[in-house]
């Protein structure tokens, strides 16, 4: 079958040019209607950070499953299976079965304990000043490596639309998405932030549904026929069996492991999907929230599988690792084959969108955490008023997308799943087991909290330092340089056990005990969600 497939021409891609610019220019028109809308009611922090707890549980958990699936699902995980076959794979299957441990473990304690971030949480019955400072650094940091992937696929993606393979016109695409974030940020506020990401969802689960169903038509509805013409095309029966990627090597064993690890233990601690739990009215609500958003983000992934396969049959592996974007391309290249010009307009408009809610959700929850966690609380030591923290956020957004500009310009050409996987890897370092001893452990102190989340930081971010993602291989951001000690591409499987221990041994060692009165009154709240709803200040 494969090799009746005509092999996609990227050249002709140059003729869509002006389409896709204005399936863009639709999309973002229709937003900013939608998010000025929205923003008449941002009168209070309630409303800017939580959208004024007003979204029911479905409609949180389409949001949620907008805020998950970022350029990674679609175009890094895509591509990674259409490259790497089975290997790539296992990234839908981390991301999925990391929710189980957000619903049993996470969710609805997070929701009843806390206001509008994670270090409301954290502090709860612990010194606020050290574990606020700590919480919010390690929000920052992940939300910061969060951004570069999604900038790095837009770069990667308005590249293969636009015909722009030069650094400088690549780095003008990461700008104009950086400068679109921030308005919809500054504007909107959550609430609006919201409404994109509910409107992303549905376009993009519906798109590559569409593109699922019409991949396994051509192959008669039978995946086994697909899967055989993905391996012929590639000329390689080892693109349906797992180590491709990760299998060669005792190294790359350890690597899968690693990168499995951060993936299911970091879901559960990433800030900007624990915030989206406080913009519901209730417990039940963000339970509901969890279970919807399962089924939609389940349900794309499997679309993955068949999209990846379908690109590698339909467009071959050499053509989309050729191609300007790499392999985050292996999408938009699928969709030009199945529906020309018209199919890929809406596929990267959609791709397009999704990072664009995605950013939105980065942006306002590091906002927030500075804002509400640093100035409210630590500066100001509970004194500014509501107004002034939130102008002090939307300023700090606008600082937020510059710096994610800058880096997102550095990090062009990194393939988003591999980049969104060492977020995970330092949101599990540095917050996973903080909460959990929070939420878990009764004895649990300061110095246990502060020692975890620094320690975890600190240890994440010096491995990917010195690992081959930054120098000694082909691929690296800087390939010219060699000062990769450490072998692991992710550092998970040494820093996220290593900040449990940390949690631990911080607290054995620790002489001063917590206020026990609190500690009681945080395991009461986080069952029950009695007085959720009161400021968490104290």
């Amino acid at each position: 079958m494969s090799a009746m497939v005509p092999m996609v021409n990227v050249a002709a891609l140059k003729d869509t040019t002006l389409l896709n610019m204005g399936i863009f220019a639709l999309f973002v028109l229709v937003t900013m209607v939608i998010v000025f809308r929205a923003s008449r009611n941002n009168k209070t922090a309630a409303d800017y950070y939580a959208a004024g707890r007003s979204f029911t549980g479905s409609q949180n958990g389409t949001a949620i499953a907008g805020d998950y699936l970022s350029a990674a699902s679609f175009l890094g995980i895509t591509g990674a299976i259409a490259v790497n076959g089975y290997d790539g794979f296992l990234y839908s299957i981390g991301f999925l079965v990391a929710w189980l441990v957000a619903l049993l473990l996470v969710a609805e304690l997070m929701r009843n304990t806390g206001k509008f971030t994670m270090a409301d949480v954290l502090s709860f019955r612990l010194r606020q000043r050290p574990v606020r400072i700590a919480a919010a650094l390690t929000t920052l940091v992940v939300c910061f490596f969060y951004l570069l992937a999604q900038m790095a696929g837009a770069g990667s993606l308005i590249s293969l639309l636009l015909g722009i393979s030069d650094w400088g016109g690549q780095a003008l695409v990461i700008v104009v998405v950086g400068a679109l974030m921030i308005m919809y940020v500054l504007i909107g506020g959550m609430k609006g932030t919201t409404w994109v990401q509910i409107i992303k969802a549905v376009l993009l689960i519906c798109g590559a549904a569409v593109m699922t169903l019409w991949v396994l038509s051509i192959y008669g509805f039978n995946l086994s026929n697909l899967l055989g013409a993905a391996a012929d095309t590639a000329k390689n029966p080892n693109v349906l069996n797992p180590g491709l990627q990760y299998g060669k090597t005792d190294t790359s064993k350890l690597d899968f492991l690693s990168l499995g690890m951060a993936l299911v233990l970091g879901t559960a601690a990433l800030p900007h999907v624990l915030m989206r739990f406080y913009t519901v009215p209730t417990a039940k609500e963000a339970r509901k929230s969890v279970v919807w958003s399962i089924w939609l983000i389940g349900l794309f992934y499997l679309f993955t599988l068949v999209l990846g396969y379908g690109a590698a049959a339909l467009v071959g592996a050499d053509t989309i690792k050729s191609a300007p974007g790499g392999v985050n391309s292996a999408a938009p290249l699928l969709a030009f084959h199945l529906g020309g010009p018209l199919l890929l307009g809406f596929i990267s408009a959609v791709a397009f969108a999704t990072i664009l809610a995605v950013v939105a959700g980065l942006t306002i929850t590091a906002a927030a955490s500075f804002a509400h966690d640093i100035y409210a609380n630590v500066i100001s030591k509970g004194k500014a008023g509501a107004g002034t923290e939130v102008k002090v956020a939307r300023r700090t957004v606008v600082v937020i997308g510059v710096l994610a500009i800058i880096g997102g310009i550095f990090a062009n050409g990194q393939n988003v799943a591999f980049l969104v996987a060492l977020a995970f890897a330092v949101a599990a370092s540095a917050n996973l087991p903080t909460i959990l001893y929070s939420l878990f452990w009764k004895k649990f102190t300061t110095q246990g909290a502060t020692w975890s989340m620094y320690g975890g930081l600190s240890a994440a971010i010096i491995l990917i330092a010195l690992s081959p993602v930054v120098s000694g291989a082909k691929t690296s951001m800087i390939p010219g340089a060699n000062f990769a000690v450490f072998p692991l591409s992710n550092p998970g499987i040494v820093s996220i056990p290593l900040a449990f221990l940390l949690g631990w041994l911080g607290t054995v060692v620790d002489k001063r005990r917590e206020d026990t009165s609190k500690q009681a009154e945080m395991e009461v709240r986080s069952l029950t969600g009695v007085g959720a709803e009161k400021a968490v200040n104290h």
